[in-house]
């Protein structure tokens, strides 16, 4: 979704409020306001409309598993319903009705995003079953999950003790979504062509989903200019996706994993999938900066010291200085160039979408489908840095190891097994099957 695209939608789609980030981050303990592309108006009890509908149990105990699949026909809450005017901004933070609706407005407005990005309706990739998705929003789970026609959030304890609702996490929520997003562009590998790496590239794409989707809230942009100058490598919440407290997040972006890290062996997808992560993140940040270059907010000297590879020496409290004297009165300047990054961070993510077959995915294919989209949306203008962050994480030349055994009580958190998931599942078709591989946060 574009600048403009997102203008577009205000004062014509629904309003929700939203948390761009989890309530207790004192940076975001007010929800945002939103619009959302259904006409004010259209969007009903729930809430619902033609794409996606919400359901809250009064008792639902376990999450969703075949065959116990939607659409869910128990005891449930009333529906939330719009005000007056159609919208469902009304509602208080602290009420059950306000998490509900939250869940729908965060699902919707990343569906929204990615359409923009997509030029194009982004149709279900079940929907020859179902013809809406179906939101579970406070499931007394310790997880997050996207399967087939629905998604559903549970809740997790923190270290601090923090009771933390996935309904009101932006980036788990965006997540879950991310994975019926890519089923539907990228598709299902035959049966006998599934990869490891198809499963790491689908973490690590609704990772990247969730990243640049959170990016439109503009309480999330200030904050992050705020307190990185433009630099965009500290660990912010930019980076940390998922964060469950101050302190802990599922995943982190900005990282420095290398497919050698992987050559002995793995015993867990979303671990696999943070070199292609971490690359495209890299990538981002090098097209940010080489805008603010161009555009003239930072020096030939201070872009050369921020474009070093981080095995090369460098001088980290140097560099801080230098973006806070870059960006020092230049707030607005230095925002515009972060969105325009973000755009096409978007535009060639979803155009390379269009370049990758399911079977037989590697990491180092959805290098080539990048620059093959770059080179549609720009005529090449990105290659080097595309090319030399995906060599960098060494994918394409070192490859991926067997998995390795683990404990059945693996304590890390929202671990999936990746594609031994692929036969627990009896009476599953194939397709179904590698669902369930990409389900959980």
């Amino acid at each position: 979704m574009s600048v403009k695209l997102d203008q577009d939608l205000r004062g014509v789609g629904t309003k929700f409020r939203l948390f761009p980030q989890p309530p207790f981050l004192e940076p975001f303990g007010e929800p945002e306001t939103v619009w959302v592309s259904p006409l004010a108006g259209t969007v009903g009890s729930g809430p619902a409309d033609e794409r996606m509908y919400v359901v809250d149990p009064i008792h639902k105990d376990k999450p969703y598993e075949f065959p116990y699949m939607p659409p869910y026909d128990l005891a449930v809450h009333p529906a939330v319903p719009p005000d007056a005017l159609g919208h469902f901004d009304y509602l208080e933070p602290d009420s059950r009705a306000f998490k509900v609706a939250h869940m729908y407005g965060t699902i919707r407005r990343v569906l929204d995003i990615w359409e923009g990005y997509r030029s194009g309706r982004i149709d279900w990739h079940f929907r020859e079953e179902f013809e809406r998705m179906e939101l579970i929003p406070l499931l007394d789970w310790d997880n997050a999950q996207s399967g087939y026609g629905f998604i559903e959030a549970g809740h997790v304890v923190t270290e601090d003790g923090d009771d933390v609702q996935f309904s009101l996490n932006f980036d788990v929520l965006a997540h879950e979504l991310g994975h019926s997003i890519i089923f539907s562009q990228v598709g299902f590998p035959g049966e006998g062509t599934d990869t490891v790496e198809f499963l790491g590239f689908h973490e690590s794409a609704s990772d990247l989903i969730a990243l640049i989707s959170v990016l439109h809230f503009d309480s999330v942009v200030d904050h992050l200019l705020q307190v990185s100058r433009g630099n965009l490598y500290t660990l912010n919440e930019l980076n940390r996706i998922g964060e469950l407290s101050e302190t802990e997040q599922i995943r982190i972006a900005s990282n420095l994993s290398k497919m050698s890290d992987f050559l002995d062996g793995w015993t867990n997808v979303h671990d696999v999938a943070q070199p292609l992560t971490g690359g495209i993140f890299d990538i981002f940040v090098d097209v940010f900066e080489l805008l603010l270059l161009e555009r003239g907010l930072i020096s030939e000297r201070m872009w050369s010291l921020a474009e070093k590879v981080p095995e090369e020496p460098v001088d980290e409290n140097e560099i801080q200085w230098l973006f806070d004297q870059a960006y020092q009165g230049r707030h607005q300047a230095f925002k515009d160039a972060l969105l325009d990054a973000r755009d096409y961070m978007g535009e060639l993510f979803a155009t390379s979408w269009q370049h990758l077959s399911p079977n037989d995915l590697t990491f180092a294919r959805v290098g080539d489908a990048l620059l093959t989209a770059d080179r549609q949306l720009t005529g090449g203008r990105y290659q080097d840095s595309i090319f030399e962050n995906i060599v960098w994480r060494e994918i394409g030349s070192v490859p991926l190891g067997p998995e390795m055994e683990t404990s059945a009580t693996d304590p890390q958190l929202h671990a999936i097994r990746g594609v031994t998931a692929l036969s627990i599942v009896p009476g599953l078709s194939y397709r179904h099957r590698m669902e369930v591989a990409c389900r959980g946060v």
